[in-house]
């Protein structure tokens, strides 16, 4: 199954509005209860934070601990699963930091050949460092929150609600082990502990007017959702790739040491009709990269950061990841199965993210889904 003893990603649950929520790791249709299979408090704090501060060696050990008691310790175990029907699912980490990248090739070129078609699709800079921005970590939601369209200014003169309210299918890492104001990151296993799925929803035409000179602001900050799961890194040994070919080649700090590409294959939903393929393994940009270039010039590392790819697009236009892309900025509006048409998101829609990796045997890995669905502004 492809959520058996290969993947065991963790999450944070509750089974009532009374209890504390607890960090559980999902087994097939049941959530294991680590605080008391393990009996271990760290598991009981309402959040992943704790356990990661522990570091690789710990979590390593633990899934090891886990693994075996799952596999020949089941009567043990019983008394602490319980039925995913009967939860529900947190935010799993205390989000310290957000940083969202700009990854992908095809969707920097997507954009650059919308935006800017007498130029370059690319920017000069970009095949130099992976570009990215600081986002707003305490707008990060956990699939199925509802997302309110955000209101602001349009253009000279316009204020209101979004009428360009697209999303970003992503990958996102979260750190555990944090590093020393003015130390670079190490070995990338050495400071993140996994994967989530994330949609960084964006307001295109606020982002749009807003972005000059300074970026992404308004139209990026008022929602980012992530997967209630974390799939450990040690889920997806067999999904790592090498990277795509880069060409110049990076600077020695940004050089792969070890094949830190992921071969994951998402797909977007719309109202449940799947509207896109995104291939993550054709990322320009891997994710030991990226976390290289965020702490090369001495910035910290703190436990529960977040960073993310930016949008997973491929070649074709059924492996791009946003609306902006799929529908070339509305020209081209996406049909759907019931007949009805989106340049980008109406009231009412629901978009989910999901993904698969390769897992050890032929085994299927499983990440965690991220959905939300879209309300009125207020």
């Amino acid at each position: 199954m492809s959520w058996g003893l290969e993947n065991l990603p963790y999450g944070v649950f509750s089974r009532n509005e009374s209890e504390i929520p607890r960090v559980g790791v999902r087994y097939g249709d049941h959530v294991v209860d680590l605080a008391g299979a393990l009996h271990d408090e760290v598991f009981a704090t309402g959040s992943l934070n704790a356990f990661l501060s522990r570091g690789p060696a710990a979590w390593r050990d633990t899934r090891a601990v886990i693994q075996n008691k799952l596999s020949t310790d089941q009567t043990a175990v019983e008394p602490h699963l319980i039925p995913l029907d009967q939860v529900t699912l947190h935010l799993p980490i205390e989000v310290a930091d957000y940083v969202d990248f700009y990854c992908s090739l095809e969707h920097a070129s997507n954009l650059g050949r919308m935006f800017r078609p007498n130029e370059e699709p690319l920017k000069p800079n970009w095949r130099q460092l992976p570009v990215g921005y600081h986002g707003r970590a305490g707008t990060v939601v956990a699939s199925g929150t509802s997302i309110v369209r955000p209101s602001g200014q349009r253009g000279a003169g316009l204020f209101g609600p979004s009428a360009k309210l697209d999303i970003e299918a992503e990958v996102g890492f979260v750190v555990g082990t944090p590093t020393a104001l003015g130390d670079r990151a190490g070995r990338f296993e050495d400071h993140v502990f996994g994967v989530t799925l994330v949609n960084d929803w964006s307001a295109r035409d606020i982002q749009a007017w807003e972005y000059v000179p300074l970026g992404p602001f308004l139209g990026k900050s008022f929602a980012t959702s992530i997967s209630p799961w974390i799939t450990p890194l040690a889920a997806l040994s067999q999904a790592r790739v090498a990277g795509r070919e880069q060409d110049p080649e990076p600077h020695d700090y940004l050089r792969r040491q070890e094949r830190w590409g992921l071969d994951l294959s998402l797909e977007v939903a719309i109202n449940g009709e799947v509207v896109s393929r995104p291939p993550y393994r054709d990322m320009y940009w891997t994710p030991d990269q990226m976390l290289a270039h965020m702490t090369v010039n001495g910035a910290s590392l703190r436990t529960g950061d977040l960073y993310a790819s930016g949008t997973v697009s491929g070649a074709e236009p059924g492996e791009r990841g946003s609306l902006i892309e799929l529908t070339w900025n509305g020209t081209e509006p996406l049909k759907l199965p019931d007949g009805s048409a989106r340049a980008f998101l109406e009231d009412g829609d629901t978009v989910t993210i999901t993904a698969t990796a390769p897992g050890p045997g032929g085994a299927v890995i499983t990440l965690g889904e991220v959905s939300g669905t879209v309300v009125p502004a207020r």
